[in-house]
């Protein structure tokens, strides 16, 4: 699963401490659905020391207060350093622990900042996978390259506001005619009652229908709606 997080997040250097079930591991491969080259390509290490060896700066994670003096960082602040310093050419990683007991104090020492993820702190639990997600999450944004949804060969980056889908907003002449086209059908049927009323009514619902933001189909569609409708009942 820390694969996985990983790769949505663009992360690819995986270095892992002297694991307690062996390397490689094939149950991580298995839970790893397509990150597969992530645990394939990680690194091997005896400790913490040997692991951290090339990098500049270092950000241990952990939930407990540490009795050390050194900045406390949250996962957005993290990964803005860590975008900066990495533009200036230095080397940076976020060291996780166990995932039953986290790391050590004698290995947090051996970081620059602790981080700590914002949660409840009645119930500060989170898993490896979670820890690595949340964080992971937070650097991609600071990068900047994020994208909404999947990129394919037939999909293309989603920007937010946008909506999805090949049908244009209506206009507002399809929304009128839609308009029209209800209001006299019900004027057929003696919906606008008592009729001194029938300017409110009607503009409460051209209200209503105006909320939807409809598209050119939608529009359509409730008009063939309407029709039927009168259709069945003319027919009866």
């Amino acid at each position: 699963m820390v694969a996985r997080a990983m790769g949505n997040f663009g992360l690819d250097d995986l270095r892992v401490v002297n694991p307690r079930d062996g390397w490689p591991s094939e149950k991580a491969r298995a839970v790893a659905s397509g990150a597969a080259a992530i645990i394939d390509n990680a690194s091997l290490h005896p400790d913490v020391t040997s692991a951290i060896h090339d990098l500049n700066w270092v950000a241990a994670t952990t939930a407990r207060q540490r009795d050390m003096r050194k900045p406390v960082t949250a996962p957005e602040e993290a990964a803005q350093t860590i975008t900066t310093s990495s533009a200036d050419g230095d080397r940076c990683g976020i060291l996780f622990g166990r995932e039953r007991n986290g790391l050590t104090t004698d290995e947090v020492a051996l970081s620059d900042a602790i981080l700590m993820i914002p949660i409840n702190n009645r119930f500060a639990s989170l898993n490896l996978a979670q820890s690595v997600l949340l964080i992971g999450y937070e650097w991609l944004k600071a990068t900047g390259s994020a994208s909404l949804g999947r990129v394919t060969n037939n999909e293309k980056p989603v920007e937010a506001g946008v909506n999805l889908g090949k049908n244009r907003r209506a206009t507002k002449q399809e929304l009128v005619g839609l308009f029209e086209h209800l209001e006299s059908e019900l004027e057929k049927k003696g919906f606008y009652t008592p009729s001194h009323r029938r300017h409110v009514i009607v503009r409460n619902v051209r209200t209503m229908l105006s909320r939807m933001d409809a598209t050119d189909q939608e529009v359509r569609t409730l008009r063939g709606i309407v029709a039927t409708l009168v259709r069945t009942r003319d027919a009866e």
